[in-house]
């Protein structure tokens, strides 16, 4: 059963994305800790870590991380180090930001920040930063790029990125074209840091041009951003929603489109995934429910394999767990990563 409910999911996730960790939960700490006990936890992670059935893990080593904003109600009431630390016994390699604060927990630097993780074992991979806004004095891209680099490399960021949609100057052709060059500049200043610019998708970009109902918005954005400046993070579950709304063009002429094919046809573009599951109903206008990793159908054994096996990409992509809402988070933190490390090739 899925956990969600039948609210508008990717409305939710952009308004909520908006105040990142900085809402406080009304849950007490022993109540937050309390549903997910420390014996379980380390119980849960040992047999996944054993995995079920034969073949080759599908999840490559080190290389399972978590985005941040799925565990905000705890980074925002217990602070960093607790939410660490269950990530740890949970078997998690790296984490991917949504924000440097931890609200009612107090306030924290980004050298300590950098430090906490690396004591958990965790590496910094990525981060979600804001594209633009009206505020000249927003943490952005558009408005304070300098800074938003300068603390991305005090973490030892080796990408950063934004999850806004592409769509500042509308959905047209042109509109794509304008975005994509602003994200080339973005790409050249990342990479003058050593580190690469992403952007995250959700099921609009892969909506067609308001001026060109033939066009594919996805496409003018991959054709325009310059492959060694602008990197993508699919997320998989946003993927495959709009696999499922715009597999038809407006005038309703068949336009179907897999998201693995995307990936398999340029790879090195794709260094990082969200992977977040969902459950089918095609009487949803997005045609998922969001799960927890594991209790949905989309199909992590094939896709990460898929990705996996090309030559020389075993270990060159980053496989974030995600949900935007779960029912309770350190929950589906360790029940995802209990499944990812369960899956087996198939022989």
């Amino acid at each position: 059963m899925s956990r969600t409910d039948k609210t508008d999911p990717e409305l939710a996730h952009r308004l909520s994305r908006r105040g990142m960790l900085g809402v406080a939960a009304g849950a007490t700490v022993a109540a937050l800790l309390g549903a997910a006990a420390p014996a379980q936890a380390a119980a849960g992670t040992e047999a996944a870590a054993a995995g079920k059935g034969r073949g080759r893990p599908v999840l490559p080593p080190g290389r399972l991380g978590i985005q941040l904003y799925s565990l905000r109600d705890k980074v925002s009431t217990l602070g960093f180090a607790p939410v660490f630390a269950e990530l740890e016994k949970y078997g998690y390699d790296e984490v991917e930001f949504a924000g440097y604060t931890q609200g009612s927990a107090g306030p924290i630097t980004l050298a300590q920040l950098k430090r906490l993780a690396r004591d958990h074992g965790l590496t910094p991979i990525g981060s979600h930063v804001g594209y633009y806004s009206s505020d000249p004095n927003a943490y952005t891209f558009a408005q304070n790029l300098t800074k938003v680099l300068d603390d991305a490399q005090a973490l030892g960021l080796k990408h950063i990125g934004t999850a806004a949609g592409p769509f500042r100057y509308g959905m047209t052709v042109d509109a794509m074209k304008r975005a994509a060059h602003e994200f080339n500049t973005y790409g050249a200043a990342a990479r003058a840091r050593g580190m690469k610019f992403y952007q995250h998708n959700h099921s609009e970009e892969f909506s067609f041009a308001t001026d060109n109902p033939k066009v594919r918005l996805y496409d003018v954005l991959l054709r325009e951003t310059d492959p060694d400046l602008v990197f993508l993070e699919m997320d998989i579950f946003w993927a495959y929603v709009a696999q499922f709304r715009f597999s038809k063009r407006p005038d309703g002429t068949s336009a179907p489109f897999e998201p693995l094919d995307y990936v398999l046809r340029r790879p090195n573009r794709y260094p990082l995934f969200h992977v977040k599951d969902g459950e089918s109903d095609p009487s949803n206008a997005f045609g998922y429910r969001m799960t927890d990793v594991g209790d949905g159908d989309i199909d992590y054994q094939k896709f990460i394999s898929a990705v996996t096996r090309l030559r020389g990409h075993r270990l060159a992509h980053h496989w974030q767990a995600e949900h935007d809402n779960p029912a309770e988070s350190f929950t589906f933190a360790r029940r995802s990563s209990e499944h990812l490390h369960s899956l087996r090739e198939k022989c």
